[in-house]
């Protein structure tokens, strides 16, 4: 026996509207918008430099302001005090080497004991190197995909892999349409980030379909529809304890990388793996289970034809 009895089922229209809404706005925003790309896909220029040990950003902001690159992503780096560092990591679009050499000046004229050693690191990132990481990406989805379709299959069948898969999807473009709307820098983390919510995603799912297949076996007169219901039910306390737990932690590391770290990689590491953990619970629950029961009342349709 399941302590909910939540109709999961009976409501799947509802979240397919949801689930409609969300996407048609992620492809208006996409089509119009596109996707704020970072310096790891555009290419640019890196500045790394050391200063005086409780530097605020705010300083560093408008020594860049001159050059109009006050909205440039900062990092913070190295060891300091509490505030998170004496380095800071600056990325721009490119520039030139009069423009580098000027921006480096006003530096060490903010910060007079700032010598030439103190500039760790000046390098400029070809946007060949975007179009390679946007190759791996996809690459490293598209492994993933076929190997969890290979998976899926051999230990249930076809159609929870189908399931399974189109319910991935559903969190990868939730993720890409979040960050495309509210114009969030996508760079190299987000990519590991979509990599992880696929990988959490997937277990909430098998989770799922295996109670799902138990179930199949005992349900001696329940419908198919009471036991794809039931199996949800009977996940539910431990599929929402694991998010709220993930989610809790993640929130502590946004707060952290906001307020004490200050690295925007790792703030839009956090972000996407919010939304993501989000996103895959939405769908472990109301899309992939209910989607399965539709693919097997197709299958059924289909087997009853011939005769």
């Amino acid at each position: 026996m399941t302590r909910f009895n939540i109709p999961f089922v009976k409501y799947y229209r509802y979240a397919l509207i949801l689930t409609f809404v969300v996407i048609l706005a992620g492809v208006v925003s996409l089509s119009t918008n596109g996707l704020n790309l970072g310096i790891d896909f555009t290419g640019g220029t890196i500045l790394h430099l050391r200063l005086e040990e409780g530097f605020q950003m705010d300083e560093i902001r408008e020594v860049l302001a001159p050059f109009d690159l006050s909205g440039a992503p900062l990092q913070r780096a190295g060891h300091g005090d509490q505030s998170g560092g004496n380095e800071i990591i600056i990325k721009t679009p490119h520039l030139d080497e009069p423009t580098r050499q000027e921006i480096i000046n006003s530096f060490m004229e903010k910060w007079p004991e700032m010598t030439a050693e103190d500039v760790l690191r000046v390098d400029n990132v070809g946007a060949i190197i975007g179009k390679e990481l946007t190759r791996e990406a996809f690459l490293a989805l598209l492994i993933a995909a076929i190997g969890m379709i290979v998976y899926i299959t051999l230990r249930f069948e076809f159609k929870f892999s189908l399931a399974a898969i189109l319910a991935l999807m559903h969190d990868a473009f939730v993720i890409v349409a979040v960050f495309s709307i509210f114009r969030v820098e996508v760079n190299s983390p987000f990519i590991a980030a979509v990599l992880t919510i696929i990988g959490y995603s997937i277990n909430a799912t098998i989770i799922i379909f295996d109670r799902i297949r138990e179930n199949l076996k005992y349900r001696r007169q329940r419908t198919v529809e009471e036991v794809v219901n039931d199996s949800i039910n009977e996940t539910l306390t431990r599929t929402i304890g694991t998010s709220l737990t993930t989610l809790f932690v993640l929130i502590s590391l946004l707060i952290a990388f906001n307020y004490f770290v200050g690295g925007m990689d790792l703030k839009v590491f956090a972000i996407a793996l919010l939304i993501g953990v989000v996103s895959g619970t939405y769908s472990s629950i109301f899309i992939s289970g209910p989607l399965l029961l539709s693919l097997r009342k197709m299958g059924m349709k289909e087997e009853k034809a011939p005769a």
